[in-house]
C-alpha cells in the first residue's frame, strides 16, 4: 500500500511547482509513512508516499525510465502488489530488459515500456498506478480488476489532478470538496456507481479500466470484465479446482518482507484463509512473513464487550464471533489477539471523525467502521500486512438475499432483504428526500448494471438470475467492503489483501452453476466442500454471521445525545437539511422512532454528515 498523487497540465509550466507536490502529498502520509518521493517536469508533477512491504531497500518512487542520454522517458507512481512478479520479470528479461532491484514496481514500469497500456491485462494482483509517458506527452492511469486500490481524478481549468484519495485532489487548492444532489444520491444510496464519487466533478478510475489524458483530452477503455463461459466440470472436479485456485491465491499473497497476519472472525471465509496460510507450515510461512522459524501465524479479531454476557441472537446475527475465532486459533495454533470494544469506543467523537476523514465521506454503521479502524490500528502494532476473507460472500452467494425469490425485482437484491431505499435518509427533510428520489435513482443504476451482465443462451431462468446477482455483487456490493478495508487500513498504514478477489478464482467461480454453489441447499456449500478438511465442524457448519452490530443500548443513547447536541447547535451546517419532527421522534426515545421506521443507520449518517461538513470543509449544495 502506498499513496500517489499528481497533476498534468498542457497549459502551464509545472516545473517550479514544488508547493503543489507537497500539498498533494501530505494528506496521503498514512498510506505511505516509510518514504516520500517526487518528480517534477514541465507538463507533469508526481507525488509519492511509500509503505514498504517488498524489497525494502529498493523500489523507490516515483520510478524513472530514462534513455541513453539520461532523459526521462516514463515516470511511474504505483501502489499495490503484483503476485506474478517473478514470471513477468523472467519474460521481460528474455526481451532484453535489465533490472536493478527485486521490487514489483520496477517490473510494472518495464511491463509498461514493453507492452504499453496492454500491460494491465498481464498483471495479477491489486494495484492502482499512474505513468507519465514523456515520449507521448500522455498520462496513463490503470486500476486493478476489482477496485481493491482506489484512484481518483478531476479535470480543472489548467489540466488534470489525480490521487489515491479525493483529499489529495482538494489539497491542491484547485478543486473544492463540493457535494450536489447527485453526490447525495451516491452517498445515501448505499450502492456506489462505478466511476463516480460523492464529490462534484471528481471521478474514479473504474476497476478494470485504463484512463489516458493527453492534449486532446480524456480517454477511457476497459481492459478486463467478467465473461460468461460454459462450465463443463462435474461437481467433484469443481470442488477440487476451487480448492487449488484458492490455495494458489493464498500462497502468492503471503509473499512479504515484513510481518504478516490474517483477520480471523471464526467464519467460514476467514477460517479458510487462515487454515491455508497455516498449512504452508513452519519455516516456509515465517520466511514469507519476515519472522523467525519459530514464529506462529498471527491472527486477529474483534468483539464488542457487551456481547459476552448480553448478546441476543436473531436471524441476521445468529451468534458472536469470539468463540469461533478462539476455537479456530487453537485448532491452527496461531498467535491470536482479540480486540474488545465498548459503546464508548463506538460513540467517541474523535474516532468517528477519524473514520470520516479516512473515508472522505460520512458512513452509516459507525460502530462497524470505528471497530474496523481500531482493529486495523491494533493489527498494525505487530503486522504490516493482513489477509482477510472479504469477497467470498459476493462470489459464492453467502448473503441471505441470495435466498430470496429468484424473479427479477427491478432493484438491487440487497434492497428489501437487507437494506431500505431510505435507510440512510430517514431524518432528512421530506422535500429534499422527494427531490432526491432515491428509489428512482437507484432503479436507474440497477438497469445500467443489469445491462452489463454477460449471459449464455443456454442459461436457465434461475441460472440467468443467479449470474446477474453474482455480477451485481462483484461489481457493486463488493466495492463497499473493499473500500472500507482499504480506507480503514490506510489510516493505520496496514496493507490488506483479499485472496477471494484473485482473478483466476473469480473468473472460474463466476461461471459455476448455482446448483453447484448451493449443492446441499446451504449458502456457500461449494466453498464449504472445498475447505472441509481445514477446520473443525463447529466452524465449518457455522451459519453466516456478518460483521458484528453493537447491541448495547448505551450506544443508541450516546447517538441520541449526539443528535440532540447537533440540532441544538445554531451553527450546525446540516440542521436545515433535517426533518424536525423525525428528529424529535428519535430524541424522545426508541419507541417513537421505531414507529416511524427511523433506523439507527440514519442517525449515524446524520451525525457523520455534520462532522464531515463541519470538520472537513465540505460544501453541500442540496
Amino acid at each position: 500500500m502506498c499513496g500517489i498523487a499528481g497533476m498534468v497540465s498542457f497549459n502551464c509550466d509545472l516545473s517550479g511547482r514544488h508547493d503543489l507536490v507537497d500539498r498533494m502529498s501530505e494528506p496521503l502520509t498514512t498510506r505511505g509513512p516509510d518514504q516520500e518521493g517526487r518528480w517534477i517536469g514541465r507538463h507533469a508533477v508526481i507525488a509519492f508516499r511509500r509503505n514498504a512491504v517488498i524489497d525494502l531497500s529498493g523500489g523507490q518512487q516515483p520510478m524513472i525510465a530514462a534513455n541513453e542520454s539520461g532523459t526521462a522517458t516514463a515516470v511511474l507512481a504505483y501502489t499495490g502488489e503484483i503476485f506474478n512478479t517473478e514470471e513477468l520479470r523472467s519474460e521481460l528479461s528474455t526481451r532484453g530488459h535489465r533490472f536493478r532491484d527485486r521490487s514489483d514496481t520496477e517490473v510494472v514500469l518495464h511491463a509498461y515500456l514493453e507492452w504499453g497500456t496492454e500491460c494491465a491485462g498481464r498483471l495479477r494482483g491489486m494495484f492502482a498506478f499512474a505513468v507519465w509517458d514523456e515520449r507521448a506527452d500522455c498520462l496513463v492511469m490503470i486500476r486493478d480488476r476489482f477496485g481493491i486500490y482506489p484512484l481518483f481524478y478531476t479535470q480543472v481549468a489548467d489540466g488534470l489532478l489525480f490521487g489515491s484519495e479525493p483529499k489529495a485532489l482538494f489539497a491542491s487548492g484547485l478543486r473544492r470538496p463540493e457535494v450536489d444532489q447527485d453526490g447525495l444520491r451516491e452517498l445515501l444510496g448505499f450502492t456506489p456507481t462505478p466511476g463516480l464519487s460523492v464529490f462534484r466533478d471528481v471521478y474514479e478510475v473504474v476497476p478494470g479500466e485504463v484512463v489516458t489524458y493527453d492534449a486532446q483530452g480524456l480517454h477511457r477503455a476497459k481492459y478486463w470484465q467478467l465473461q460468461a463461459r460454459e462450465h463443463t466440470d462435474d461437481y467433484v472436479t469443481t470442488v477440487k479446482t476451487v480448492r487449488e485456485l484458492l490455495e494458489d491465491a493464498v500462497r502468492t499473497q503471503l509473499v512479504s518482507d515484513v510481518p504478516l497476519g490474517v483477520m480471523l472472525s471464526g467464519g467460514l471465509d476467514s477460517s479458510a484463509i487462515c487454515a491455508l496460510a497455516a498449512a504452508l507450515g513452519g519455516s516456509q510461512l515465517s520466511a514469507h512473513v519476515g519472522g523467525s522459524p519459530d514464529d506462529e501465524l498471527r491472527t486477529y479479531s474483534m468483539e464488542f464487550g457487551y456481547h459476552f454476557d448480553n448478546f441476543r441472537s436473531n436471524e441476521q446475527f445468529p451468534d458472536t464471533d469470539s468463540p469461533y475465532a478462539h476455537l479456530m486459533s487453537r485448532h491452527l495454533r496461531t498467535t491470536h489477539r482479540e480486540l474488545v470494544l465498548s459503546a464508548a469506543d463506538s460513540a467517541d467523537r474523535g474516532r468517528q471523525l477519524a473514520v470520516i476523514a479516512a473515508m472522505d465521506r460520512p458512513t452509516a454503521r459507525l460502530d462497524m467502521y470505528v471497530a474496523a479502524h481500531r482493529l486495523s490500528s491494533a493489527v498494525r502494532e505487530t503486522s504490516k500486512v493482513a489477509l482477510s476473507g472479504d469477497g467470498a460472500d459476493e462470489l459464492f452467494g453467502g448473503y441471505r438475499w441470495f435466498k430470496e425469490p429468484r424473479a427479477e425485482s427491478g432493484a438491487f437484491p440487497w434492497f428489501g432483504a437487507g437494506h431500505r431505499f431510505e435507510e440512510f435518509s430517514d431524518l432528512l427533510d421530506r422535500r429534499l428526500v422527494k427531490e432526491l428520489d432515491l428509489p428512482g435513482y437507484i432503479g436507474d443504476r440497477y438497469k445500467d448494471a443489469i445491462a452489463e451482465v454477460p449471459r449464455l443462451d443456454s442459461d436457465s431462468r434461475l441460472e440467468r438470475r443467479m449470474r446477474e446477482l453474482t455480477y451485481l455483487h462483484m461489481t457493486r456490493y463488493v466495492r463497499v467492503t473493499l473500500d472500507r478495508k482499504d480506507r480503514m487500513g490506510a489510516a493505520a498504514a496496514l496493507e490488506g489483501r483479499v485472496p477471494f478477489c484473485d482473478r483466476a478464482l473469480v473468473e472460474y467461480v463466476f461461471n459455476v452453476p448455482w446448483s453447484m454453489k448451493e449443492a446441499d441447499g446451504r449458502e456457500k456449500s461449494l466453498l464449504r466442500d472445498a475447505v472441509r478438511d481445514l477446520m473443525p465442524a463447529e466452524v465449518l457448519d457455522r451459519p453466516k454471521s456478518p460483521f458484528p452490530k453493537l447491541q448495547d443500548p448505551a450506544y443508541d443513547e450516546a447517538l441520541r445525545a449526539q443528535l440532540g447536541e447537533l440540532t441544538r447547535d445554531s451553527a450546525s451546517p446540516v440542521a436545515n437539511l433535517l426533518d424536525k419532527s423525525r428528529v424529535e421522534a428519535v430524541l424522545s426515545g426508541a419507541p417513537g422512532a421505531a414507529q416511524r421506521g427511523i433506523s439507527r443507520a440514519s442517525v449515524e449518517m446524520t451525525i457523520g454528515l455534520d462532522l464531515w461538513v463541519r470538520e472537513q470543509g465540505v460544501t453541500v449544495a442540496a
